[in-house]
Parts: structure tokens; sequence; C-alpha cells
């Protein structure tokens, strides 16, 4: 829910063209300065500007406006709005400073690249791009695919780092939900940078070859023939000699 009604310079102009509040009452339930109040109430300041009027909008109950008028120290308190819980978040492709823009194509690739469970839409609110950009890289048909070089968007500024771990968690929780078997690679990939680094970088084997690791061969290796004496290898058995002279 926001903090402050809407249009809150012209519900100030209703308050005090309506009302006996304060100034100081008015200031605290717009979300305005006290001396910015005074400057609308002399004039000065949101000229021509038409009042709003917070009751006939359900954003003030009238018991708040008598007890204000009747009590200066009386704080007004905004009324529940259901329709305005989750407005003050943003909607839509983050916006990106035209001095970044540049890096938007070489964090996209980063993200395809390590993170290509992430869906473009995910990447695209991520980094403030649109869809056909991001699905040219992962192709690899962007006009400039031969010289852009994957950098990851936190160092590039183009979002935080509890942003990103966010999105790569709910890609975790999402995959998982799906049953998918993952490797410790992927595993890697699909947890927070804090879980990652603290994770063993030794390769295991699965469960059922579980032992393998410490098996070795009991057998004896066999030692080659010792040729050393030249003489002993060239020499053809006596028992053939014999035969030669019998047949003689």
């Amino acid at each position: 829910m926001t903090s402050k009604p809407l249009m809150a310079k012209a519900t100030a102009v209703w308050l005090i063209d309506n009302t006996t509040l304060t100034f100081r009452q008015v200031a605290d339930f717009c979300g305005l300065h006290e001396l910015e109040v005074q400057g609308i109430a002399d004039g000065d300041v949101a000229t021509g500007v038409k009042g709003f009027d917070p009751v006939a909008n359900n954003q003030l109950d009238p018991v708040e406006i008598e007890r204000g008028e009747k009590n200066p120290l009386h704080v007004l308190k905004l009324k529940f709005n259901p329709a305005s819980v989750g407005e003050e978040k943003r909607r839509g492709p983050r916006y990106t400073p035209l001095s970044k823009r540049q890096d938007r194509p070489a964090a996209i690739l980063w993200l395809v690249k390590f993170h290509p469970e992430l869906s473009d839409g995910a990447i695209g609110k991520l980094v403030g791009t649109t869809k056909p950009t991001i699905q040219a890289i992962r192709e690899r048909t962007h006009w400039n695919i031969q010289n852009i070089q994957p950098i990851d968007p936190v160092a590039l500024g183009l979002c935080r780092q509890s942003e990103l771990d966010t999105i790569v968690q709910a890609a975790a929780r999402k995959k998982a939900a799906e049953g998918s078997v993952m490797s410790d690679d992927e595993r890697r990939k699909l947890v927070s940078t804090e879980q990652s680094l603290g994770m063993s970088t030794d390769p295991k084997l699965p469960s059922s070859m579980a032992g393998l690791e410490q098996f070795t061969l009991s057998e004896k290796e066999e030692k080659p023939a010792d040729y050393s004496d030249a003489e002993s290898f060239f020499s053809l058995p006596q028992g053939d000699d014999d035969e030669d002279d019998d047949e003689e």
C-alpha cells in the first residue's frame, strides 16, 4: 500500500480549501513539506491545480478530518484501498540510462550462457530489454554477436545482486517443481552467489556407485619377460639339433 494519497498536491489543495487542518497535518498526510503546503495556501505553489477530494475518492474518512480539526496534533490516516496494493512496484521493463544501454547485449549474453534456465521475460525485466533482442542473442543471430563478450549485469550496474539472486532462485524452485534432475554444475548456477561460493568443488560419484572410489585391483601385475640376455633370446631349443642328427 502507498504511504501517500493519489494526486498529492491536488489533495492538499482540496484540504486547504475545504478544511481547517493545519499545514503540518496536510503536509504529513500528503507527503509534502510544510513550507510547500504553505506555498499552496498562499497561491505560490500548484497554481491552477484543481482540488482532488480524498473523501469522495475513498482515500480519507470524514471522521479523520473531524478529529484533525479538533486536535491539531492528530495525524490523519490514509484509508486502506485494496486496489492500491502493489502500485508502488515497478511494472514492465526496467528503465536503462542511455549511457548503459550499449552494455545490455553483453549482460544478456552472460545470462543466456550461465543461466539458460531463465526465461526471456525474466531477463527482459532484469536488464530492461525486449524479447526479440534476447532471442537474437540466444540464437546467435544478433548483428553484432561476434563482438559481444559476456559480462555480469551486476558488474555493469544494470541490476542489483539481490535481484539476480531472486530470479535465479525462482528458476530453481520452478525446475524443482517440474521434477527434472539437475547436475552439480546446474545446481550451482541456480543458487545465489553466497551459496555457490560455499559449495564444494570436488566431483561426486552417483549414489549407485558409492564405494567404488576405494576399489583397487587385488591381482598382482605380471612382470614382463626379461630379455636382457641377447644370446638366450636368439638361441633355438636344444632339442631341434638332436632331431636333425637323427634324420641324417
